[in-house]
């Protein structure tokens, strides 16, 4: 099939927002003063174009029409200033669907998962999973079935797709019990500073794994083992717990874990386990005891529980636009810890009875946000391991602080460069002084005002900037939104859905 040149995408572009403005050629071709058949010309990829009738008719159309930017990349176009309304309902976990893909190595059988969010992070273990042999097919509602092959062909994994998430290091604790040796290339993800991997290495060792440190990949031999005393992990990290318990699963015996993670990614792999037999008591606990199985081949089907982390991204969306959203189904055991801090600040909501998520464990809350003026805390903002601060919240009150009155400290111990990004903020009027690495000053309250930002290649301070533009009233541009779409399935139509006004506009690619 022969492929469509420049001046045809270029055509389909402009016919695409022209027919999003609810615009006929005859419209586009009056504000242009030219004639509807020069426009229809242009629309079927008939006419070079110049640089200056490409502006005239991004002027016409509202709406940039290409971008100087890195081919075929995606970027937001966002008219803020608008106050948001309506209810919204919280996506699954991104967390928890990447750790279950991860974990469904573990069963011969075929495991199905209900509600799984279809984002960039789960296309890539995806990817990774079909190349070694793993069948997976979407259908319902993003559900998703995952069949493993009688043998998987480690040989032929995906390893650009493995090298783009960092989850693939999740892999360790599955393989270690079904090979003698494998291959897995270095985790990648999101560009927050050095994250050893020395926590997985060290706890894995008392199942009998060792790995070694290659040019672009680690190279693990695997003898074993049931751990003949308590593992201690040296970090109660999310994967570094997930991976352990992984390796229990598969150990027959009793393995117990102190240090673990019982934040709620964890929680779900562990209930998980359970629908496979495995035996799990401690769940939501520092310690862990699980007794594993030789064998899994099950067929099973399993719901992961709601992402607090949307939840938090969308109430702070909420603040920093002053308006009265409601948030469905969030999960509220994950969340309690911020909103406190929130209240503190002098944030007011309402909260329904709680409800079961569909796992059957996880509690829901409705949450309706109230416009509030907020005050800067007495005290610094920091995070903890669950039951405190979550991590992945932290960012989110960068732009909040910069909403309430006074200075805000805020101190992000856990990565190098994430208080870095945030210093984008200033671009769109915020007062962000960088103390270090790990620590910022803000000074509020803001008025915001519109800029041209390329994304940060980290999630979480990606979505900040996001937001603040959301505040800033005029038309302000996000370049290159991938590390958004890791992790947030179809955000800006989401936010659109509650008010906000936000324009896809992809690059063409070569």
């Amino acid at each position: 099939m022969e492929t469509p040149s420049y001046s045809a995408k270029i055509g389909t572009l402009i016919q695409e927002l022209r027919q999003s403005r609810s615009m006929t050629q005859a419209d586009l071709a009056k504000g242009l003063g030219t004639s509807q058949s020069a426009i229809n010309r242009i629309e079927k990829g008939g006419q070079n174009i110049s640089l200056d009738m490409l502006n005239r008719i991004s002027d016409v159309l509202s709406s940039p029409i290409l971008t100087v930017n890195q081919p075929g990349s995606i970027n937001f176009r966002i008219e803020g200033g608008h106050q948001l309304s309506g209810e919204i309902t919280t996506n699954t976990s991104k967390n928890a669907a990447v750790a279950l893909l991860c974990a469904s190595l573990l069963n011969r059988g075929t495991t199905t998962l209900r509600r799984v969010a279809r984002i960039e992070e789960v296309n890539r273990i995806i990817e990774v999973l079909n190349s070694i042999g793993v069948k997976t097919r979407w259908f319902g509602d993003n559900d998703l079935e995952i069949t493993p092959p009688a043998k998987l062909k480690l040989e032929n994994m995906d390893k650009e797709a493995a090298r783009k998430t960092r989850s693939i290091i999740m892999f360790l604790g599955p393989l270690l019990h079904r090979y003698k040796s494998f291959e897995l290339p270095y985790a990648g993800g999101c560009s927050l500073g050095e994250r050893t991997v020395e926590p997985h290495l060290s706890g894995l060792e008392y199942f009998g794994l060792s790995v070694e440190t290659v040019t672009g990949h680690y190279q693990a031999t695997s003898k074993p083992v049931h751990p003949t005393r308590a593992i201690v992990l040296s970090e109660r990290g999310d994967t570094v717990t997930e991976n352990i318990i992984m390796a229990a699963a598969l150990s027959e015996g009793t393995t117990i874990i102190r240090n673990a993670s019982p934040n709620y990614m964890v929680q779900d792999v562990c209930f998980f386990l359970q629908t496979l037999g495995v035996k799990i008591d401690g769940i939501g606990t520092t310690t862990l005891t699980i007794t594993g199985l030789r064998d899994i081949n099950k067929n099973v089907e399993y719901w992961p529980s709601e992402d607090p982390i949307e939840v938090m991204s969308f109430i702070a969306a909420a603040i920093v636009t002053k308006s009265e959203i409601t948030i469905k189904r969030a999960p509220i055991e994950f969340l309690e810890i911020d909103l406190k801090f929130l209240e503190n600040m002098g944030f007011e909501y309402e909260m329904t009875d709680e409800y079961v998520a569909a796992n059957g464990h996880t509690r829901l809350v409705d949450i309706t946000t109230k416009i509030s003026k907020l005050r800067a805390p007495t005290d610094k903002i920091h995070s903890m391991p669950f039951p405190g601060l979550n991590i992945d919240n932290l960012p989110f009150f960068a732009v909040i602080a910069a909403t309430a009155k006074g200075r805000t400290l805020i101190h992000d111990w856990v990565y190098e460069n994430r208080a870095i990004y945030l210093t984008e903020l200033t671009r769109l009027n915020a007062s962000v002084q960088l103390i270090d690495p790990h620590r910022i000053y803000i000074d509020g309250p803001t008025k915001w005002k519109p800029a041209e930002i390329v994304t940060p290649p980290a999630l979480r301070p990606a979505v900040v900037i996001m937001l603040a533009m959301l505040a800033a009233p005029g038309v302000s541009t996000l370049r290159n939104i991938y590390s958004i779409n890791r992790g947030y399935e179809d955000l800006a139509e989401r936010l659109n859905t509650l008010g906000a006004k936000i324009t896809v506009i992809r690059d063409i690619a070569g």
